[in-house]
């Protein structure tokens, strides 16, 4: 049996969720003593507390914080009684810590100057990163931790493996593939959050097009061209990265939880960007 620091860290360098179970105080009779340890994820469960019904309640309640994104410690008294079928007679508390939790999965198209330096930004965050483009020489030699280089002939076939409420970011070399990725996005329209690198110019003729092939307003809206945070300045691949970072950030603290289509847009969250990016 995994010990619950092994298991712990293999599934964070997996980039898996898990919840910390720990008894931090013991009263009266007693399977394990305080400072005993599980890991709990979403699928598996590692090391012992002292088994029985306590252990099984408690992986519930470890599993229901994993499904509902729950992120705050939590507290919770045990008597070994009846009602747990075990007849220590004790009182256990147990903490519950959720650890890794993944606020954001991101799909990044394009390894261009600027998708360069956003990569290692996302990848320093609470997320999962897809990386994705059809050029393996763009792509540095040494990708962050917690990404996942993808090298796709067909970029645009990436999009149905994504998983509902992605967040999607396009900046690729090629103004027809940026097109066809947006498309493709808007189709689905189960995102969190778009972004289109850009100027409104672009943003213009991409919705213009969009239109001709049956796109509504209300789904354009969503779109978010040009992306970034329009305080965050400067045309530099780091000044552009920083500002799409931020405007990440703030989509996922406001909507963690919601990753729907009904999500809040990003334009109620935020200024409206006054950036013109250029594409990259």
């Amino acid at each position: 049996m995994y010990n619950w620091i092994s298991a712990l860290a293999d599934l964070q360098t997996q980039g898996e969720p898990c919840v910390l179970v720990t008894i931090i105080e013991e009263l009266g009779s007693t399977p394990r003593n305080a400072g005993s340890k599980m890991v709990v994820s979403a699928t598996q469960a590692f090391d012992t507390i002292g088994g029985g019904h306590l252990e099984y309640k408690a992986m519930q309640v470890a599993r229901e914080m994993l499904a509902s994104g729950k992120q705050d410690t939590h507290l919770e008294r045990f008597s070994l009684g009846a009602s747990l079928g075990q007849c220590c007679g004790g009182v256990t508390v147990l903490l519950f810590e959720p650890m890794g939790q993944v606020q954001a999965q991101i799909a990044v198209f394009g390894a261009g100057h600027v998708g360069r330096a956003l990569v290692p930004l996302l990848a320093s965050l609470p997320c999962r990163v897809r990386w994705i483009d059809s050029r393996e020489a763009e792509f540095p030699e040494q990708i962050p931790h917690g990404v996942r280089k993808i090298i796709a002939e067909e970029p645009v076939d990436e999009i149905d493996d994504l998983p509902a409420g992605s967040y999607c970011i396009v900046m690729t070399h090629n103004h027809q593939l940026d097109l066809e990725l947006t498309a493709a996005i808007l189709k689905r329209n189960d995102f969190a959050y778009f972004g289109l690198i850009g100027s409104k110019t672009k943003r213009v003729k991409f919705e213009h097009r969009l239109r001709e092939r049956g796109f509504d307003n209300a789904v354009l809206q969503r779109m978010r061209c040009p992306m970034g945070l329009g305080e965050v300045k400067g045309k530099l691949p780091v000044e552009i990265a920083i500002s799409i970072a931020g405007e990440i950030i703030a989509t996922y603290n406001a909507n963690f939880g919601q990753h729907t289509a009904k999500a809040e847009p990003i334009a109620k969250l935020l200024p409206a960007s006054r950036r013109s990016h250029a594409s990259n």
